[in-house]
């Protein structure tokens, strides 16, 4: 693909209206969206509107008058389309690793079972928490299988397969459908961290079997830096699982201020302490862009993207390996490359305006989110890249990993 052809696709993308409904600096080609979602333009204006109207003037009185308090079933509800979900499977609240924390532990006291089963390499947070769960709860444990073993792995001990729907480094993606069918067969529950394919790649947690769910909102979704997550409970099983984080919103009656805790219905049993409204709001105008997309056409774009983004690299810089899947039903929206000096590399196209990211300890990473990122993008970052490598601009000292006092 010459500049010209990338300029012409741009030209054809169903897309390319949406670029302008972001805010991204002059001088940058942003490759990382899948880590932190550019600022939607109506953001700041939403944001300034809850302080000072909402905030200031309504004080106290927001909470009624401008739906504070219905915010995590509101915004839930617009996210539940992106998942493949009903609007009353959806709720937003607290982080991905907190929203981690309970599906866990609600999953194995429902199961009563005592195997956390996850693979090597998961998303570490995800890894963090369930080792945490398994401290804290007598007998339980985690294990690890490689992914083709996984199905094999499960048994009649496993309350719970806990993995990413696509991987944070290489961007694989796991056929959910299939392993979800094999943890039911199981006996076990399927809890899907989906942070790096809402917003990215088409979902159906409901058609394919999916029990569980977390995930981010300052990713695809560009709810800004930590956004509020959300989390998925299949409604069949929404009656049977308890929170063991057992907050006041998350009680049948809030405000009758009760000493003992009686849970409520629904997802909202799953709310602990007060939403933070500042977030939610920035989070709400991220999704309302999203619902206005056909996926199909973000999934379309994203492959484009990614086969011009390979061809390119393998091309113009052929020591940079590909560990990123090629086909595209195999992958989420990121691509990804191995070298030894993959820090030194990224650090490197920073300076010349191409931010994408490493990721240790030998992967450069770059996000493809097709509302804001055209052809022409890709073109201009793989000819910088190429550039960086042919020329060996990547050596120089000031893009050395420095040395972490300890």
């Amino acid at each position: 693909m010459t500049l010209d052809d990338a300029r012409a696709a741009d030209a054809a993308d169903p897309l390319r209206g949406f670029r302008e409904r972001f805010v991204l600096p002059d001088g940058v080609i942003y490759l990382d969206g899948n880590s932190l979602g550019a600022l939607p333009a109506v953001t700041a204006a939403r944001v300034a509107r809850t302080v000072a109207d909402e905030w200031g003037r309504g004080l106290i009185r927001s909470w009624n008058d401008a739906d504070w308090l219905g915010a995590p079933q509101r915004i839930g509800a617009l996210i539940a389309p992106l998942l493949g979900a009903a609007e009353d499977e959806v709720i937003v609240a607290d982080s991905t690793s907190a929203n981690l924390f309970k599906l866990l532990a609600a999953a194995i006291r429902a199961t009563g079972r005592s195997t956390i089963l996850t693979e090597p390499g998961n998303f570490p947070t995800d890894l963090h928490v369930a080792q945490g769960v398994a401290a804290l709860l007598p007998g339980v444990s985690v294990r690890a299988a490689p992914a083709d073993e996984l199905a094999a792995a499960l048994d009649g001990d496993t309350a719970v397969l806990l993995l990413s729907h696509v991987h944070y480094r290489s961007g694989a993606r796991h056929d959910m459908a299939a392993l979800s069918a094999a943890a039911r067969a199981a006996g076990a529950l399927s809890l899907w961290d989906v942070s790096h394919s809402v917003g990215a790649v088409p979902l159906d947690l409901v058609r394919d079997g999916a029990d569980l769910a977390v995930g981010c909102g300052y990713k695809f979704l560009n709810g800004g830096p930590g956004a509020p997550a959300f989390l998925f409970v299949r409604r069949a099983l929404q009656p049977t699982l308890a929170s063991p984080i057992t907050g006041w919103m998350g009680h049948k009656r809030p405000f009758a201020f009760e000493d003992d805790y009686a849970a409520g219905e629904g997802m909202t049993r799953f709310l602990a302490g007060t939403p933070p409204i500042l977030g939610m709001a920035a989070l709400e105008e991220g999704v309302r862009i999203l619902r206005e997309v056909d996926m199909a056409a973000v999934a379309a774009k994203s492959a484009a993207l990614f086969d011009l983004f390979a061809a390119r690299v393998a091309a113009l810089a052929p020591e940079l390996r590909l560990v990123s899947p090629t086909q595209a039903r195999a992958r989420g929206s990121h691509i990804a490359f191995a070298h030894p000096h993959a820090h030194e590399i990224v650090q490197a196209l920073i300076a010349d305006g191409v931010i994408g990211d490493f990721r240790a300890p030998d992967v450069l990473r770059f996000g493809l989110t097709p509302l804001y990122l055209g052809h022409e993008d890709v073109w201009r970052a793989t000819d910088i890249l190429g550039r960086i490598m042919a020329g060996g601009s990547w050596r120089d000292p000031r893009f050395a990993v420095r040395a972490r006092v300890t």
